[in-house]
């Protein structure tokens, strides 16, 4: 499973614009139920484990995550994205943006790793975050390039994509509620964009009485996409909509 998370810990940038260094990491651990939702996605790997990494300094923010992929008998996959951001205003609400995506599979029945066509973006971001910070916002539009890509024989070409990360706490801490939302061009596809958001529900133990400092949260992520997931027929032009249970660690 290739699953885009697409920046969405750059909200934790919004979080604390104008704030001194502060570094989040956390673990996430997902048990994907696409294989029961559809008879086309058998195939589709039962578990996801993310790590991710988003670190502020006084030049903009970097902000990385790996995707690592579990079948039933061992690892099926990984993909990995970086970016950093340039702040370009005082206020910080206004950055420079550069990424990279890339990644590989491999296939259920013959083991063999395919590459995923990797790209490039750079382009724009506006960053946003309440008095409290409870609520933030992100946004960026970018320039995207696709490498050429000798497994898929895919050709290179030129692309756009448009994000939005968001999150809310609420509940005195105990709840949170965040997310991203990707629209790209892909000529290769029906109506030629792909569309891909992965809201997320979590409820953070720390934030109950005599929990201070086990950063646990339990929760879960519904993936909705279009034109995105591959199923088992080779095909990527259906809507799919797959939640997950999840558990996640900050450090």
């Amino acid at each position: 499973m290739k699953r885009i998370f697409s920046l969405t810990t750059l909200i934790v940038a919004a979080f604390f614009i104008g704030t001194a260094n502060i570094t989040a990491q956390e673990i996430q651990l997902h048990k994907d139920f696409g294989s029961l939702m559809d008879d086309e996605l058998s195939s589709r790997p039962t578990v996801t484990a993310t790590i991710q990494m988003f670190k502020p300094d006084k030049w903009g923010s970097t902000f990385t995550f790996v995707d690592l992929d579990f079948q039933r008998d061992g690892m099926s996959g990984a993909y990995w994205e970086i970016a950093r951001e340039f702040n370009i205003t005082k206020n910080k609400h206004w950055a420079a943006h550069v990424e990279y995506n890339g990644g590989l599979s491999s296939h259920e029945e013959t083991w063999q790793a395919t590459r995923f066509q990797h790209a490039a973006l750079a382009g724009g971001a506006w960053n946003w975050a309440s008095g409290d910070f409870s609520k933030t916002l992100s946004v960026q539009l970018m320039y995207k390039y696709y490498f050429k890509n000798r497994h898929y024989q895919a050709h290179a070409f030129n692309s756009f994509q448009l994000t939005e990360v968001w999150g809310m706490t609420f509940a005195k801490g105990l709840c949170t509620f965040s997310g991203f939302c990707d629209l790209w061009y892909n000529p290769d596809v029906n109506g030629k964009l792909i569309f891909l958001t992965e809201p997320q529900f979590w409820f953070n133990m720390n934030a109950l009485k005599g929990m201070k400092g086990f950063n646990l949260s339990l929760g879960t992520e519904v993936e909705m996409s279009n034109n995105f997931v591959w199923n088992d027929n080779g095909q990527n032009n259906k809507f799919y909509v797959i939640p997950t249970l999840a558990a996640k660690w900050t450090f």
